[in-house]
């Protein structure tokens, strides 16, 4: 039976090759489950800084706000002394923060990631 439109050396993906391309993908959805959780709390304590920016108008009363929407938010990363509270030149009230967080992807692999925000840029 003569099949011209099949190659006499037909190439395909091997079998090992199938198992690299599923071990690659793996890795990268198992660092992608740890890495969403950071990111989802940084969102979290940027949205917690607007909201204490226009919650208080003293420091103290900022600080106390963030902590209350960290509270409600079950945001363990920062606390309200960890903000950094200053006037722009227009004279508003400008929440900003900036921290490390170190996430253990395996062995003694880990990946570590700067996360730096405030309440004046999205």
């Amino acid at each position: 039976m003569n099949r011209p439109w099949i190659s006499a050396r037909a190439r395909g993906v091997s079998m090992l090759g199938i198992l690299f391309i599923c071990v690659a993908i793996v890795l990268v959805a198992v660092g992608a489950l740890k890495v969403i959780p950071s990111y989802l709390e940084f969102r979290n304590i940027r949205a917690a800084a607007v909201a204490a920016r226009d919650g208080g108008k003293t420091v103290v009363d900022i600080q106390k706000a963030f902590d209350r929407a960290a509270q409600i938010n079950d945001i363990t990363t920062l606390s309200g002394k960890d903000l950094d509270i200053a006037k722009d030149g227009a004279g508003n009230i400008v929440v900003s923060f900036k921290y490390e967080k170190k996430i253990p992807l395996f062995y003694n692999v880990s990946l570590i990631i700067e996360y730096a925000g405030g309440s004046d840029n999205p």
